[in-house]
């Protein structure tokens, strides 16, 4: 099946009329977007103010279930994820308008990317970005025993705490070559250390059974492995409200993304 023009026209007149159409089809589409912007920006304000410095802040338990492993709090004062800023330029200009809705796109994307948490968000390696606070305020033993992180979840504050010890190869001794110790001295076997040398043959430390046991880290200039790992939530409302407003803000920008590409003849 096929569709023609009545009356004929050329083939340079119908490529004319399709410009034409598309052009008015883009003029609406620019009209109707600019309606549309208030509400957009109305739900990145909304995430911002649930962000917002707000004194003596939000009180989250941070406790382990059914155990007593970890029993606490965390006041979250604040937290920076998202940039709102002012578009300047032609409003009627479709591509200005089309590259400023590829850059919210990408701001509110690197948002939710970043309350996914993990290793390649800024402050997920928690060996190159750890606690920097005075560590007495947690109460909590100095390197190297314990190291906490706190990241964030989708909905929740994550406090991890890592057991770290150093790594036994590195720390090794090394040898001349064969299985004995360039060392003349042997470990001694008289009283605390013959007790503790027993104690490990007789009751061995289980072997690490976290999803980081097998890595190994640099740490405060020390190779280190992670010897125990406890993981906590703190269920957030305000974070989980952000989460929602951002996914819905973030669809509809898509959307008219992809009305503009559809439009403009671009990829999206």
């Amino acid at each position: 099946m096929s569709a023609q023009v009545w009356p004929h026209i050329s083939h340079e007149q119908l490529i004319k009329e399709e410009e034409d159409s598309l052009a008015a089809e883009l003029e609406w589409l620019l009209e109707a977007l600019q309606e549309a912007l208030p509400s957009l920006k109305s739900g990145l304000e909304e995430c911002l103010a649930l962000l917002t410095p707000q004194e003596p802040g939000t009180t989250l338990a941070l406790s382990t279930h059914r155990s007593e492993t970890i029993k606490g709090f965390v006041t979250r004062v604040a937290l920076d994820i998202i940039d709102i800023s002012t578009w300047t330029g032609d409003p009627k200009n479709g591509s200005f308008i089309s590259g400023q809705l590829r850059l919210l796109n990408e701001i509110i994307n690197e948002a939710k990317a970043v309350m996914k948490g993990g290793e390649e968000v800024v402050g997920g390696k928690w060996w190159e970005d750890d606690f920097t606070g005075d560590e007495t305020d947690l109460n909590l033993p100095p390197f190297p025993s314990l190291s906490p992180h706190i990241t964030l979840t989708p909905s929740s504050l994550l406090l991890t705490i890592r057991t770290l010890v150093p790594n036994p190869s590195a720390s090794a001794p090394s040898t001349n070559g064969t299985s004995t110790p360039s060392s003349t001295s042997g470990p001694s076997l008289t009283g605390l250390s013959l007790r503790n040398r027993l104690a490990q043959i007789l009751a061995p430390m289980p072997a690490p059974t976290h999803d980081e046991a097998d890595r190994t880290f640099q740490y405060r200039g020390t190779e280190v492995k992670v010897r125990d790992k406890v993981r906590v939530e703190a269920q957030d409302p305000s974070l989980m409200a952000v989460g929602a407003k951002l996914s819905a803000v973030g669809r509809e920008v898509e959307g008219w993304r992809g009305r503009m590409a559809i439009v403009m003849g671009e990829e999206m």
